[in-house]
């Protein structure tokens, strides 16, 4: 009895320390550790969308079909989605540092596979082990939940949930200008250096955080989770080349769901599940994961359209003519005004609460999509467009990552956050599929007509207006999150 006491202030002792530690760490350095997050989470969203402007010389290089070529964005979105909870959770159970270092890591290896690779098969590899590296984001957030001061939270938070859009933004840009320079490896050689930056940076400055959730990784529902999403999202991204009625899709969209069911059975029964669907039953997870859903589809495919709207000859009547390097530009300032909200976005979300910010965000974003609908003749429509359309989804990015992170323990910060970035993007592959289908099924003499960048334009705004019907059920919250050091359970008497 009394060496089991012992043993039990002795680990007593840790904790305190450990807690005292990160205190320290975090009420010295919070800007540098948010900045090294930034650093993270830029080199991951830029490397998601840099090879869209270089598929069409990727397939002329590697004498490949435009259909396999794609499976570079396809198993990038489907590693993403799969890893991003999985890593949040494991995060939530073996330390949030450790895990993001390893993920910068893998994020990096995957960098330098595709890099010197001149198979596509081996690249399409390497994307998928960079598609992993998704976890980076709910890591970040329970970083800065279990670290940083409460009144830095919200606004760190903000900027983290925006980086994934800025940084999708400038990637396009930098990856035209890569194409039309440079050989497209140079579009995995550049993040090289950035990534292990991150890296060296994450393991010299990010602390340890003691808050954990300690536990077994179920590996059958880690599993059916991977298997389910992954048909799910396979049959949405092939649509365009199966068609959304075949017999092919239908059945493989029915098998993932069923395996997603299963899947949900198992977490249910499970002592140890690897996503807690008690906690996703709760109204201020789900409402807040669908409003990720419906904001996902509907801004996901600006980043598409408005480069392929801009590359269209002016002979069609509403095309600008624009090289691959312009009509990245004209995503700019959507990738500025998302800096400029999600700058604020803690004093937003301080004055008028999250959910007024989701709101806000959606419904400006909506008008954006509209305005677009109704005046697309001239570059400066789509230039003023994609300005509102960074101050919306600014503000309704920083939002969501502030509305789940208030309405769990800081314990399941990781999977939750996780879970909420996969809704996102989920919805943004089925936007994008539903875009990509309007477009081809509208053509003229071999190029898109007017028609289908309307009726694309037109379904964003309407499935912004939904999100805003859903944001409306989520629960009000006053005041922030509050960053706990610890779990009320692990936490030591003070006496």
């Amino acid at each position: 009895m009394e060496r089991d006491a012992s043993d039990l202030r002795r680990e007593t002792r840790k904790v305190r320390n450990v807690s005292r530690r990160a205190d320290e760490s975090s009420a010295a350095r919070p800007n540098l550790i948010l900045a090294v997050l930034l650093l993270s989470g830029l080199a991951y969203a830029v490397l998601s969308s840099a090879v869209i402007p270089a598929l069409p010389t990727i397939q002329h290089d590697l004498h490949t079909t435009e259909t396999r070529v794609t499976w570079l964005l396809t198993g990038f979105l489907l590693s993403a989605s799969v890893g991003t909870a999985i890593i949040g959770r494991l995060g939530d159970m073996y330390g949030k540092e450790r895990l993001l270092l390893w993920t910068l890591l893998v994020l990096a290896a995957g960098t330098l596979l595709a890099a010197v690779s001149n198979s596509l098969e081996v690249v399409i590899a390497a994307r998928i082990i960079q598609g992993v590296a998704g976890g980076i984001f709910p890591l970040a957030f329970s970083i800065v939940r279990d670290e940083f001061p409460a009144e830095q939270v919200a606004g760190s938070i903000g900027l983290i949930s925006s980086i994934l859009g800025i940084g999708g933004g400038c990637g396009l840009v930098l990856g035209g200008l890569i194409v039309e320079h440079l050989s497209w490896h140079w579009l995995f050689w550049l993040p090289l250096p950035v990534t292990l930056l991150a890296a060296l940076c994450t393991w010299r400055f990010v602390p340890e955080s003691p808050v954990r959730a300690p536990g077994r990784v179920n590996w059958l529902a880690a599993a059916l989770m991977s298997v389910g999403m992954s048909c799910v999202l396979i049959a949405i991204s092939q649509t365009t080349v199966w068609g959304w009625g075949t017999s092919r899709t239908i059945g493989l969209f029915a098998v993932g769901l069923a395996v997603c069911v299963g899947w949900i059975a198992v977490e249910l029964r499970s002592r140890e599940p690897l996503v807690d669907m008690g906690m996703m039953r709760v109204r201020s997870v789900w409402t807040t994961n669908l409003a990720a859903f419906l904001l996902g589809a509907g801004m996901y495919a600006s980043f598409i359209v408005f480069p392929q709207f801009a590359q269209l000859p002016k002979s069609t009547g509403f095309g600008f003519g624009a090289s691959v390097v312009v009509s990245s530009l004209y995503l700019l300032p959507a990738a500025f005004g998302m800096g400029l909200l999600s700058s604020v976005a803690g004093r937003i979300a301080h004055r008028f609460g999250s959910k007024t910010a989701l709101l806000a965000g959606s419904a400006v974003t909506a008008v954006a999509f509209g305005w677009l609908a109704v005046a697309h003749r001239h570059p400066y429509d789509m230039l003023i467009s994609a300005a509102v359309l960074g101050i919306g989804i600014g503000l309704a990015f920083a939002a969501l990552g502030n509305l789940i992170v208030q309405a769990v323990p800081p314990s399941q910060t990781g999977v939750a956050t996780g879970m909420n970035t996969v809704m996102r993007t989920l919805g943004g592959a089925l936007g994008g599929q539903l875009s990509a289908t309007f477009i081809v099924d509208h053509t003229a003499r071999g190029l898109p007509t007017v028609t289908g960048f309307v009726d694309t334009f037109v379904m964003a705004a309407l499935f912004l207006v939904v999100c805003v019907l859903v944001g409306l059920l989520i629960p009000r919250r006053e005041g922030s999150s509050r960053p706990l050091v610890l779990d009320a359970q692990l936490a030591p008497n003070p006496d």
